[in-house]
This record gives C-alpha cells, sequence and structure tokens, in this order.
C-alpha cells in the first residue's frame, strides 16, 4: 500500500522563499559578561577615583615635569635605538640561517642561541662593564703596527651599552622572526623565479620580502612593543629613563602610587601610538590577502559591536 502525503498540511506550511522577517540570533551570553565586565571594571574605576590615598593632584602636578620628560624622551631614543640595531642584527642572522653556507648557517645559530640563552640583565652589564675585560679597542695588523686605538670606557657610554645590550637581544629573536616570515612563502614562487634566471637579490627584493612582510610586521610591532617597556631595565646601570626618574622622584616625596600612575600614564601613550602606526603597516601589506590586518575600534570593542547572523528561522 503507497503512503499518499497529506497535501492539505504541506500546504500550509509557511514558504521559505515567500515574504517574511528573518529573526536574529539573540547572543544573551555576550550582553551577560558584558555587564560583568562593565561592573567589575565600574566599581574598580570608582575606587581609583574616589580614594584619598590615590592623590590624583600629585599626579597631575608631575605629569609634564621636567624630569619626567626627559626620562620619557630617553626612553623613546632608547627604543628607536635598539630597535633599529634589532632589526638590522636579526636581519643579518636571519638570512644566514638560510643561507646555504654551512659556515654561515653554523655561526648564526651559535650566536642566535648565546644571546637567547643569557639573560637580557646579563648582556646588559657585560656590555656595561666591558671596559674592565678590554680597557682599550684597538685594530692592529697581524705582527704589525696599531692602526688605531680607542678607550673603551668613552666610546660604549651608559647609552651605548644599553641599545647594544638591549638591540642584540632582541635582535636574535628577530632573526627567527625574519626567517618563519621567509619561510612562510611558497616555495614553488622562488623556484618559479629561480628558472628564468632571476639572482637570489632581486628574487628576495621583488618576490619574497613583499610576502613574507604579511608575516613579520605583526611580531615586529609586538617586539617594539615590548621594547619599550623593557627599557625600564637600563635602571641597573644608572640611565635615568622614565622609570627611573619617576623613582627618584618618589624617592624624595614618598608618593609612590600617584608617580608611578605617571609611568603608566606615559607608557600606555607610547605604546598606543606604537599600536596606531603597527595597524596601519599592517594594513598595508594585507592588502590582497584574504585576512586584513590591522586593529580597529570594532576588534577593539569586541564582538558585541559585530554584525550578528541571521538565523534560519522564517516568520510568515
Amino acid at each position: 500500500m503507497t503512503h499518499r502525503p497529506d497535501l492539505e498540511a504541506i500546504a500550509a506550511l509557511p514558504r521559505l522563499d515567500g515574504p517574511g522577517s528573518v529573526v536574529p540570533i539573540r547572543h544573551y551570553g555576550r550582553w551577560a559578561s558584558a555587564v560583568l565586565v562593565a561592573f567589575l571594571g565600574g566599581g574598580y574605576l570608582y575606587l581609583l577615583a574616589t580614594s584619598d590615598n590615590m592623590r590624583w593632584d600629585v599626579t597631575y602636578d608631575y605629569l609634564f615635569h621636567p624630569a619626567v620628560m626627559s626620562g620619557l624622551w630617553l626612553t623613546i631614543q632608547l627604543t628607536v635605538a635598539s630597535m633599529a640595531l634589532a632589526i638590522v642584527s636579526g636581519a643579518m642572522l636571519g638570512f644566514m640561517r638560510l643561507s646555504q653556507n654551512p659556515v654561515l648557517r653554523s655561526v648564526s645559530w651559535w650566536v642566535i642561541w648565546f644571546l637567547r640563552g643569557t639573560p637580557l640583565l646579563v648582556q646588559l652589564l657585560f656590555w656595561y662593564f666591558l671596559a674592565s675585560l678590554f680597557p682599550f679597542l684597538s685594530l692592529t695588523i697581524p705582527f704589525g703596527p696599531t692602526l688605531f686605538s680607542v678607550d673603551t670606557n668613552s666610546l660604549i657610554n651608559q647609552f651605548g651599552a644599553a641599545v647594544l645590550g638591549l638591540g642584540l637581544n632582541e635582535g636574535a629573536y628577530m632573526a627567527e622572526i625574519y626567517r618563519a616570515g621567509i619561510l612562510s612563502v611558497d616555495k614553488g614562487q622562488t623556484e618559479a623565479a629561480q628558472s628564468v634566471g632571476m639572482s637570489r637579490a632581486r628574487l628576495m627584493r621583488r618576490i619574497v620580502m613583499p610576502q613574507a612582510m604579511r608575516f613579520i610586521i605583526p611580531p615586529t610591532g609586538n617586539a617594539t612593543i615590548s621594547m619599550l617597556k623593557t627599557t625600564s631595565v637600563v635602571l641597573i646601570i644608572g640611565l635615568p629613563d622614565l622609570l627611573t626618574s619617576v623613582q627618584l622622584i618618589y624617592a624624595r616625596n614618598f608618593q609612590q602610587i600617584p608617580l608611578l600612575a605617571v609611568a603608566c600614564f606615559w607608557y600606555l601613550v607610547c605604546t598606543t601610538a606604537l599600536t596606531i602606526v603597527q595597524s596601519r603597516l599592517e594594513r598595508h601589506y594585507s592588502r590582497g590577502s584574504r585576512v586584513e590586518g590591522g586593529l580597529d575600534l570594532v576588534s577593539l570593542l569586541g564582538p558585541l559591536l559585530r554584525p550578528r547572523r541571521a538565523s534560519r528561522e522564517v516568520r510568515p
């Protein structure tokens, strides 16, 4: 006996291709978490704003203090100089790691191993006390005369020791960033370029690096932001950076928390500026790719502002 469908029941069902209203998905969990975060964050900000021990007047008085501004300027100089050295030394070590020369590969491996395997403070102190090991740095012809000699302390001062310590240490990590970015490029493209007689230097400049930059820029931006905050370790060799200047001030007036708030404010300002620059660079080098780089206001505010997907439920 053949089962015959109920045509009247089928006809009574709503048509999916007809007019109707799309019902959006309601994300109750997102709103609940947003309310919880707003409650906790608002409560914390209220405690900071109303606490008598916070002394916001002291924070405001020292926000543009000459000593703080001098320390901030030194922090920016250290960040720029150290990252410049890190980018250059990292590129050299990264290309050496990918070289077909076994000697260059071995040398770069051992240098990276040493720089990543020893603490940053140890390297910083080593460069600062280099004069105790080599009082003079000289260029001498083997079994011949000395061409020139210079006092080590006059050549490598506190600022120079800080840049060498910070830059070379970060250069070891930048080398791996460069290597990972270059290896991310499809090998078939390099083989195709080599098959038409393109030199290795032109291949890297025209084919590999423009594509590798999409993978190099984000970690390099993060490394720059990290370097900005890592410069505070120069306190150990007596450089008056931002944090050191703040510490010297609150050592006299005993207003530790308000002065630390000053340091936090300027670190956040510099970090925000670097984040904007990183975002612009990511967007520039990610053009034409499926994944757009960079941060925007929507990604910072979270998924609450993202367009909600519609459900398949249709109301007649």
